[in-house]
């Protein structure tokens, strides 16, 4: 694996995964643009073919496998929309998928992945036991593991995300982004830093679990116990032998904002009442961040609308005044 990633890296990516993910639209949203007094557009990553912005990661991963690293197959760990997205990529490109969850993940998320064909291994209460167990399926079977945020070829197909932002929206100030074990966020921001320092990123996460805020505050990566939490997508350590996301993280966020469970349930149901999305926890945070009144935007904000993959009966309960 190289150590670093590059600007060309993500060119490269966007043109490899071309045919394999949608260039997801930028709409405008005329509730949030009146609340904070400038103009406010969701990248609707949502509509990706499986509900998430992981296709493009996975894809550009699976692409990369030599044609031996394809017979044996892949591997990984998951929360629920990579192992999703590694089984269509996989899928797509014929290659076989394992793929390792803890118990803390939604049924809807397990189903959906074993309907696409890959097999599924339930693993422990947390992302790090599902993760042990990914690793030692690849050791023993000579699977390649890709795992859901770590790893440069995954980094630079998120950062497919951020090219297109430019592109769409060329006088974006803010962009805000779900911020878990920092892949999506490494991915995007190395595109909007690279495009100008002076757009200001902003990683969002839950307050039940940050693990990536924890580390930053430690300085190191660390672990941090996982709970249940309606940003279910957001939870997981980040690794204490991380390589990439870490580091980058520490380096292009400009702000880091954490948020209670009732301000994601309000981000969940403002995305539905207000923008007619149906969203999951973790995608709703940057809109939730908005509301709370977190953000003091210089101009034109672009919020990362990560994925639509909750279940339908908590999202019933949430649009119905639950917080969980």
């Amino acid at each position: 694996m190289p150590s670093t990633i590059a600007f060309d890296d993500l060119l490269q990516a966007r043109q490899r995964i071309a045919g394999l993910v949608r260039q997801t639209p930028l709409e405008h949203s005329p509730s949030l643009s009146r609340l904070v007094g400038v103009p406010v557009w969701l990248k609707l990553e949502s509509q990706q073919a499986t509900g998430s912005f992981k296709l493009r990661g996975a894809s550009n991963a699976v692409a990369q496998l030599d044609a031996e690293q394809k017979r044996l197959g892949v591997v990984t760990a998951s929360t629920g929309n990579h192992g999703r997205a590694l089984a269509f990529a996989a899928s797509q490109q014929g290659v076989k998928a394992i793929v390792c969850l803890s118990e803390l993940v939604p049924q809807n998320k397990v189903r959906a992945i074993r309907e696409l064909g890959a097999e599924v291994v339930i693993s422990g209460r947390s992302q790090d036991n599902a993760q042990l167990e990914a690793l030692r399926i690849a050791r023993e079977q000579g699977a390649a593991f890709i795992p859901p945020f770590d790893h440069p070829h995954v980094i630079a197909g998120q950062g497919s995300l951020g090219l297109e932002i430019l592109e769409q929206c060329p006088d974006v100030c803010e962009v805000l982004v779900p911020l878990s074990g920092g892949g999506l966020f490494a991915g995007v921001a190395l595109a909007i830093k690279a495009a100008s320092p002076a757009i200001r990123t902003h990683g969002i996460s839950m307050q039940l679990g940050a693990a990536m805020h924890a580390s930053l505050q430690a300085g190191e990566p660390v672990e941090v116990e996982e709970l249940p939490t309606l940003a279910d997508s957001l939870g997981g350590g980040i690794g204490l032998d991380n390589r990439y996301t870490f580091a980058i993280t520490r380096e292009l966020c400009d702000q880091l904002h954490l948020l209670d469970e009732a301000s994601i349930a309000r981000g969940i149901r403002h995305a539905y009442r207000e923008e007619r999305l149906v969203v999951e926890g973790a995608a709703a945070v940057g809109i939730a961040a908005l509301l709370d009144g977190m953000i003091e935007p210089r101009g034109p904000v672009v919020v990362v609308i990560s994925g639509r993959n909750i279940d339908i009966d908590q999202h019933l309960r949430v649009l119905g005044g639950a917080n969980a």
